[in-house]
């Protein structure tokens, strides 16, 4: 990517699912830092850690599965349910997602909400005439943490990576 880079052929590099480790050894190396890093990031995994180290690094943090992948295969209702967030999103007279991607955008990062429904991508957009308060804030850190991903297809004992803690820098 860094000689894709060099001839013009790519703007900015990206990456995905680099934890503090994996990405403080990849800048040892590297000669472009990454522009952005894409993880999972929402209200139940909120990744303070890396965001600040990101965010001292110039790093972009992206987060996928901003609503905590609700109702496919992998998710859970951690976010959607939480009754945290159903009671900011009652008081502010918005949905759960909207409560989540806005909390997602007032920590500087962008969301990626997935949907089909014309509807929901429309109230998916529709963050930006509320804020969230520091109380509100307060509230959502106190939301139980758990990474909604784990990552099991991408363990192999012949691959870099063997284990979960491997594969998530010791962020399981």
């Amino acid at each position: 990517m860094e000689e894709c880079y060099k001839l013009g052929l790519a703007k900015s590099i990206g990456i995905c699912n680099y934890g503090v480790k994996k990405l403080t050894k990849l800048l040892e190396i590297a000669t472009f830092p990454p522009a952005v890093n894409q993880v999972e990031m929402n209200p139940s995994w909120q990744q303070g850690k890396l965001r600040e180290f990101c965010k001292q690094k110039g790093i972009h943090v992206s987060a996928w599965s901003a609503l905590g992948a609700y109702k496919i295969f992998w998710g859970s209702g951690a976010v959607m349910e939480n009754p945290i967030l159903q009671d900011i999103a009652k008081a502010k007279g918005k949905t759960i997602a909207q409560v989540a991607l806005r909390w997602v955008y007032q920590q500087g990062s962008s969301a990626m909400a997935k949907s089909t429904n014309r509807e929901r991508m429309k109230q998916n957009l529709d963050i930006f005439d509320f804020e969230l308060s520091e109380e509100d804030l307060e509230r959502i850190s106190q939301v139980p943490q758990r990474r909604q991903y784990t990552g099991d297809m991408w363990l192999s004992e012949n691959g870099s990576c063997k284990t979960l803690e491997e594969l998530w820098d010791g962020d399981v």
